[in-house]
């Protein structure tokens, strides 16, 4: 079975009793420089009588700013002295900070005798043997699915609906935008990454597009070298839904005209490429790009990936959420698979109410290898692990400015879950052997040794390769984003979510989810910083372990409900990830059309059922 799934001094001023200014003349100090504070104690005795003449007035006082400038020169001078003294200290204690990293879970810490660091060391492994007799014979009572998720939060819509004010912004120029004589000009992007990159970077698109009045040329898809996918746009998603709907609020060409083409000898390659500055502002669009679209009548952008800021108008803001929820519907060989995986899914999960989990396992070989974190494998899966980093990164991991400490990756949370550290933690969260897992990954690395103890905490463990014959995967095997929207479409109708690394996939999912389950993630998100301490722990007990995975647990389901603060336009967490308030309305008022993006209705049922 587990062949068959793999796949961060002051000098104290002594006041005088004493006023009148010869006095103060030959005494250097004068009342009207002092702190002003009461001083008790006694006056220092008079200097005696000097056989000089008595200092005028005036020569007191050029006398006494040249002591005061000479006494503010020297205090600076120390002043700066200390500064640079202090600055040395400062930038020293990182230093110190990262030597003795090294010194306790870096290459050294063998040579020093140094105990390991809590959550440096992979253990699981040894741990799940240990505590397997534990984990069968628990009968303490199983977490029913429907009931996972406690925690509720009515969600706020913005008021007025950013959707009616955005109809109303776009109806003043909607004759323009459909006329290629009214628009600024034509708008090509180059989307760049994998699945859930391009798909950030085409919402971007039609934002800017919206943005500088412009006509938008369906998102060509670079060929990425991790994922070398050859798949255009139309066979990722439905061109003709997109174009549709976005009617009335951007124009949407799949070519540039004729006239243009013959411009540039009929290669949009040879139109000249304008680099845009990640993250750009609104100002930058509009006090810079846009006068060269008006100027050439075309513009080229690539890459696009993270090319616009989250900060931008409402109704500006809205075309993301029209474009990620409404208009990016997968294409018709992609949903209909998809939509059998569910169906199949959630007839396997019969004994649950057609409940499952889905799992975002990152633990592919070369996840693993760019992690650089060390798990069981020894010497040899070093040496394995070297030479595939070298073979696909060309020496990036061995410039001397790059440091590679793999027990540091570890205890900052940096490295991927194995399947039986998931395994585990759901076990400790209460999910019984009953539950039906999706797992959702590519080739998972030596897959029949690490999937072993994942498929005896969890029996009815599926994957889209088991899920689906070999005749309905044929057409997708070689595309990674095809089947990425695979597991995309079945993690995203799953009653719970387990992200188990970063990257957009987790990302975007979480944020879709919200967008479906009223405002709720649905999403279990370790603290792997956490979880690695008590996976390496050998005398932890399963009650203890099952306490704080609860805890956890709990975390999540609080976590999952959070909305930021937004005011006006100054949003500086992601909307692709959160994207209430401002997508909250597009929900509320057209909840019929944008709960489904793939248009399944089987999967219309299911959510219907989880609600």
């Amino acid at each position: 079975m587990a062949a068959h799934i793999a796949t961060a001094m002051k000098p104290k001023n002594n006041n005088s009793n004493s006023n009148n200014n010869s006095n103060c003349c030959s005494n250097g100090y004068s009342s009207d420089v002092s702190n002003g504070s009461d001083n008790n104690s006694p006056s220092p005795p008079p200097s005696p009588p000097k056989p000089r003449l008595t200092l005028s007035l005036s020569q007191c006082r050029r006398r006494l700013r040249s002591k005061t400038k000479s006494f503010v020169r020297r205090e600076n001078l120390g002043s700066g002295l200390n500064f640079r003294r202090n600055l040395r200290y400062l930038l020293l204690l990182p230093l110190l900070y990262i030597s003795g990293l090294l010194m306790c879970v870096g290459p050294f810490s063998g040579f020093w005798g140094y105990a390991s660091v809590p959550g440096s060391v992979y253990r699981s492994y040894e741990n799940f043997q240990r505590l397997w007799d534990d984990i069968r014979f628990d009968n303490s009572s199983a977490l029913q699915l429907s009931s996972v998720w406690k925690y509720k939060r009515r969600v706020k819509v913005q008021k007025p609906c950013p959707n009616s004010t955005a109809r109303n912004h776009f109806s003043m120029y909607r004759t323009s935008i459909m006329e290629s004589s009214g628009s600024s000009g034509y708008l090509i992007v180059d989307a760049n990454g994998g699945l859930n990159q391009q798909r950030s970077a085409i919402c971007n698109a039609v934002a800017v597009a919206g943005l500088l009045n412009a006509i938008l040329v369906i998102p060509r898809f670079e060929l990425n070298s991790v994922w070398r996918d050859p798949s255009q746009f139309g066979d990722i998603y439905d061109e003709e839904h997109f174009i549709n709907n976005l009617k009335g609020y951007v124009n949407v060409v799949r070519e540039l005209p004729e006239a243009l083409m013959e411009r540039y000898d009929q290669n949009i390659s040879n139109i000249p490429n304008f680099r845009v500055q990640a993250w750009a502002t609104v100002n930058y669009y509009l006090g810079v790009v846009l006068p060269i679209l008006r100027d050439q009548g075309v513009i080229r952008i690539a890459p696009f990936a993270n090319r616009l800021t989250m900060n931008v108008p409402s109704h500006i803001q809205l075309l993301r959420c029209i474009t990620n929820y409404k208009a990016l519907k997968l294409s018709p060989p992609i949903s209909s698979l998809a939509e059998k995986l569910v169906s199949r899914m959630i007839e396997r999960s019969s004994m649950t109410g057609g409940k499952y989990v889905s799992v975002h396992l990152r633990f592919e070989q070369d996840m693993v290898a760019f992690s650089c974190c060390v798990y069981d494998g020894g010497e040899a899966e070093k040496l394995k692990m070297d030479s595939f980093r070298e073979q696909e990164w060309k020496g990036k991991f061995k410039r001397k400015d790059r440091v590679i400490v793999p027990a540091l990756n570890r205890i900052e949370g940096k490295c991927p879950l194995t399947p039986v550290e998931v395994g585990l933690m759901l076990r400790g969260m209460g999910f019984d052997n009953n539950t039906s897992i999706y797992i959702a990954s590519g080739k998972i690395y030596q897959a029949e040794k690490h999937l072993a103890p994942l498929l005896e905490m969890f029996p009815l463990l599926y994957t889209k390769e088991s899920l689906a014959t070999p005749d309905e995967l044929a057409p997708f095997e070689g595309y990674s984003s095809k089947l990425a929207a695979l597991d995309y479409t079945v993690s995203l109708f799953s009653e719970v979510f387990v992200t188990t690394q970063g990257g957009n996939f987790p990302q975007f999912l979480m944020g879709h989810r919200r967008f479906l389950f009223n405002g709720h993630s649905k999403t279990i998100k370790p603290d792997k910083r956490k979880l690695v301490v008590l996976l390496q722990d050998m005398d932890i007990s399963w009650k203890a372990f099952k306490d704080e995975m609860e805890v956890m647990l709990a975390e999540s389901d609080r976590k999952g409900m959070m909305v930021p603060r937004v005011k006006k336009f100054n949003r500086k967490t992601s909307i692709y990830t959160y994207p209430l308030p401002e997508c909250a309305c597009l929900q509320s008022s057209n909840n019929s059309t944008f709960r489904l993006t793939e248009g399944a209705n089987v999967l219309n049922s299911h959510h219907e059922s989880t609600r």
